[in-house]
């Protein structure tokens, strides 16, 4: 297959990947909107005597939880945040539960050009650029006293058993099965079927994650890996085009008969365009036939740009040098809501002793940082939780998450949530960057406590 390593990179990163900005715009978002709602329900409770109020943190679903949204998406961002009462403490029924929420929210959108609207399975906000938040509502209830698990119930039609957090964990861990690869497919595949303003009714982002992990496939190069995916893909659609939902697979993720328009769709779009590529196979294809192939494919712009080049033997040996070091990194970050409910109750204090090459004790990071002295790398680092007032058992968890080019090019960025015995945790300082660490109390299976500190690292 072409070696088109490089420019394949550097479109993934600078063209499909969603940057920063935009996924900080998201949750910034996501913020303002449950605090509308939270002011709204207490306005609300006021006004009638009623005391409604959510029962844990909001739960982020979908593509923005999944951290699969595009630049392709253009404004059209679905926000997805899961709300969750307890049962005794909401309306019986559906329609009335929907509605609650909407007068909650209208008390604190009234600029809004577009009220909040009650759908079947959410009840959405529109913004005026595009966005739209969608809030899927659910209920719990107890299903083991001594362990604090619920069962929940989503809001839609009618009262279902759904886990809110489910689909998001099953991506999750599957992409860490794939050693966090699958994510990077999955951002592709959502890329080509978005490529044209002309294709509607394609299948939505949870199918084509499911037949992205389905059909995985592992190879060093980027191109290579999504090549033989896709390709995968289009064989298993030819003799079967069932998709099931991959935390109950008694269900079809096909739920009206428009679904299986979708897929008819997304198989022969697909079929017509990876003809488009055959010639990647050629032993006689130039770089100019490999950027019209993708060009084809992507149907983007990029690539128009990249085949007006001329690859001569030096921009081949850059080209080699650029694919080497573009930065192409695992996102291996976790996030505490994903993995128990969240219900701050408690204090928690997080201290970090610094400590030089020798092990000699140089001070309270907290201490060094006002007296204006800088954390250099080589450097010991020791954590330690202090709980405020909490009755024990419970358990700590942490993570430790590396930000800055040093940490992408290293492939380190790290923040995996893990659990310790005690109520310390060490670190040794390695590059420059503007890193934290985070602390974290689980009682009951309930997150009630969590703390994060700063650790910037600079150079001398």
């Amino acid at each position: 297959m072409y070696n088109l390593e490089s420019e394949f990179n550097r479109f993934y990163r600078e063209h499909v990947v969603l940057p920063q900005k935009e996924k900080s715009s998201l949750f910034s978002k996501k913020n303002i909107n449950v605090k509308r709602l939270r002011d709204g329900l207490e306005e609300y409770n006021e006004e009638n005597g009623t005391d409604y109020k959510l029962a844990e943190e909001p739960i982020v679903q979908g593509s923005v939880a999944m951290s699969t949204v595009i630049q392709n998406d253009s404004n059209d961002y679905d926000i997805d945040v899961a709300i969750v009462f307890e049962k005794e403490n909401i309306p019986n029924g559906t329609t009335s539960t929907k509605n609650l929420v909407v007068k909650a929210l209208m008390k604190k959108t009234k600029q809004f050009k577009v009220e909040p609207e009650a759908k079947t399975n959410c009840v959405r906000i529109v913004y005026a650029e595009g966005y739209h938040v969608d809030f899927a509502i659910y209920r719990r209830t107890k299903s083991d006293e001594d362990n604090q698990c619920f069962t929940y119930e989503h809001c839609g039609s009618e009262w279902r058993v759904r886990d809110p957090r489910s689909i998001t964990n099953w991506f999750l861990e599957q992409n860490k099965d794939k050693d966090y690869k699958l994510r990077e497919i999955v951002r592709l595949f959502k890329m080509f079927s978005k490529s044209r303003e002309g294709w509607v009714n394609m299948p939505g982002g949870l199918i084509q994650s499911v037949l992205c992990d389905e059909k995985y496939q592992s190879y060093n190069r980027l191109d290579e890996s999504f090549y033989y995916t896709i390709k995968l893909i289009r064989n298993r659609l030819t003799k079967n085009k069932e998709v099931y939902n991959p935390v109950d697979m008694e269900n079809s993720l096909k739920l009206v008969e428009k679904d299986s328009v979708k897929m008819d769709n997304l198989y022969n779009r697909l079929g017509d365009k990876l003809i488009k590529l055959n010639v990647l196979f050629d032993e006689s294809c130039t770089y100019k036939q490999a950027n019209e192939a993708w060009e084809s494919f992507f149907n983007h712009e990029y690539w128009e740009e990249q085949k007006q080049k001329e690859r001569s033997d030096v921009a081949k040996s850059l080209a080699l040098f650029e694919a080497e070091n573009t930065i192409i990194y695992r996102e291996t970050e976790e996030f505490i809501q994903n993995l128990f409910p969240i219900k701050l109750q408690y204090q928690l204090d997080l201290k970090c002793k610094v400590y030089d090459k020798h092990e000699k004790m140089i001070g309270l990071l907290g201490e060094m940082l006002n007296r204006g002295m800088l954390l250099l790398p080589n450097h010991l680092l020791i954590f330690i939780a202090e709980p405020k007032n909490i009755p024990p058992p419970y358990k700590i968890y942490w993570k430790v998450r590396n930000r800055g080019e040093i940490a992408k090019k290293e492939d380190s960025v790290r923040g995996i949530i893990f659990e310790t015995k005690g109520l310390t945790h060490s670190e040794n300082t390695q590059f420059k960057g503007d890193h934290y660490v985070e602390c974290y109390i689980v009682k009951n299976n309930i997150c009630i406590a969590r703390k994060r500190i700063n650790i910037p690292i600079r150079v001398s």
